[in-house]
């Protein structure tokens, strides 16, 4: 779920940039964490309270790395930005896709992960995927996410159906509401292809990586701008746990390919 705020969101919380203080003292041994329980294989929470997932691992495998207590705070996708900047949470690790526009209402840490998206739809129906290709189809794709972006920019003579969560990508392609979807390579395979109400339909055309951690782009950790000593101790605690295999075994946890993009 690589994705994007609304821009009215954004808005939101550059203002609570410019008027927040620093939350805690710099030492950091108390973190209060924004994550989004709607997104397995990455974030999902059971209905006991206890969250499971990557996203969950990572934020735990870095508060171990740095000893920090952490607290992991439920939140819904469109109010991550705000609510940080609210103080709400110190950190967002929600598979928050680094972009220059959200880079203006927050800091990010290092890429800790960068996958492809791919295009799915009935097996064999398309041997290409363009713009005319497309041209008179309806697109399904998450709404507020660079996937949607991109799909709007470039599909102008196709028809887009926005929905709100990932995983509605596969089951409105299901239901027969669309042609084509397009979304996580990894959360379709997991999600979708491997079940019995996929099986009669495949990844179709090129995947594409939308911005890439090469590039400073990727999938990171938000924090408020200017909390320098947090994003300095998360970086260094990546850096530790890719290093040390920490993070090879929660990737091999959950993948079958490792994901980290660097």
């Amino acid at each position: 779920m690589i994705r994007q705020l609304t821009a009215a969101a954004l808005l939101l919380a550059a203002l609570g940039v410019q008027t927040a203080a620093l939350a805690q003292a710099p030492d950091w041994a108390k973190i209060r964490i924004g994550v989004e329980a709607n997104y397995p294989p990455f974030s999902q929470m059971a209905p006991d309270g206890k969250f499971s997932g990557f996203d969950i691992d990572i934020a735990n495998a870095i508060c171990a790395q740095i000893k920090a207590e952490c607290t992991l705070v439920s939140q819904e996708w469109d109010g991550m930005m705000p609510a940080l900047n609210a103080k709400k949470f110190d950190m967002i690790v929600a598979s928050m896709s680094i972009t220059e526009e959200r880079k203006k209402a927050a800091d990010f840490s290092d890429s800790y992960y960068d996958i492809p998206s791919a295009w799915i739809a009935k097996a064999g129906s398309y041997k290409e995927v363009n713009a005319a290709a497309l041209k008179g189809k309806k697109i399904i794709v998450t709404r507020n996410t660079p996937r949607a972006k991109f799909v709007q920019e470039n599909f102008k003579d196709s028809e887009v159906l926005l929905v709100a969560k990932e995983a509605e990508v596969t089951m409105e392609l299901a239901a027969g509401r669309g042609d084509i979807g397009f979304g996580s390579s990894l959360a379709a395979t997991a999600a979708f292809l491997k079940s019995p109400e996929g099986k009669a339909y495949a990844k179709v055309g090129t995947p594409i990586t939308l911005g890439g951690a090469a590039q400073g782009g990727g999938v990171g950790m938000a924090m408020r701008k200017g909390e320098d000593s947090l994003r300095t101790k998360v970086n260094a605690a990546l850096k530790a746990i890719t290093a040390n295999g920490v993070y090879k075994s929660i990737n091999d946890k959950y993948f079958d390919v490792n994901i980290r993009g660097l």
